[in-house]
């Protein structure tokens, strides 16, 4: 598959890597990169999901997932960072959340915000400031696409290696917490990232 390099595209010479949201009839590299990250070692504290289960999802799935977080789509935004070769190696889902509107968590927030989830990066390209631009893009649409006033994520108290990322971006701790679901003895907590 070559890059599908467009005047929207964002582009780092330094790291050669486009960082951009889907176009809906990318499922099949949406499809790829998910069943990637579910096998990755620390997936059982970050998704929701497991391998088995994704893997055996049809077509007809990664078209619909694919398509409702595609350019354009103002709910939701897959926003991914894609090599010169045109393979996918990292991925943040931007959903957005009405004030008043219960989240995606089942608690309802006080103001419009975004919600990062699914958040991947392949481990080979870890630590190279790919998450920084991939997580500075997603900001981005946040604000200026969806108009949030405030984005937000879930660390599994478990996951020190996002943790430390989360801080060292931005993200600040509010105290909030939620039980991590199927292990009740964990606890997702909540960082936020204002905007200025």
């Amino acid at each position: 598959m070559s890059p599908d390099v467009r005047s929207d595209d964002r582009l780092d010479a330094s790291a050669d890597h486009v960082v951009r949201s889907i176009r809906a009839d990318e499922w099949p590299a949406a499809k790829e990169l998910r069943l990637a990250a579910l096998r990755d070692p620390v997936a059982h504290l970050a998704f929701l999901e497991t391998y088995e289960a994704a893997v055996g999802r049809p077509d007809s799935f990664w078209r619909e997932r694919a398509a409702g977080a595609a350019e354009g789509v103002r709910e939701r935004q897959q926003v991914v960072a894609v090599t010169p070769g045109g393979r996918w190696v990292a991925s943040v889902v931007v959903l957005v959340e009405e004030a008043g509107a219960r989240g995606a968590l089942g608690d309802v927030s006080e103001v419009r915000q975004g919600h990062f989830v699914a958040v991947y990066v392949r481990p080979e390209v870890r630590g190279r400031g790919l998450t920084e631009r991939l997580f500075s893009y997603a900001l981005e649409w946040a604000w200026e696409v969806a108009g949030v006033e405030r984005v937000r994520l879930f660390v599994d108290e478990r996951n020190g290696r996002a943790e430390a990322f989360y801080r060292k971006f931005g993200f600040v701790p509010t105290g909030e917490s939620v039980p991590v679901p199927g292990d009740p003895g964990a606890r997702d907590l909540e960082f936020v990232f204002e905007r200025s």
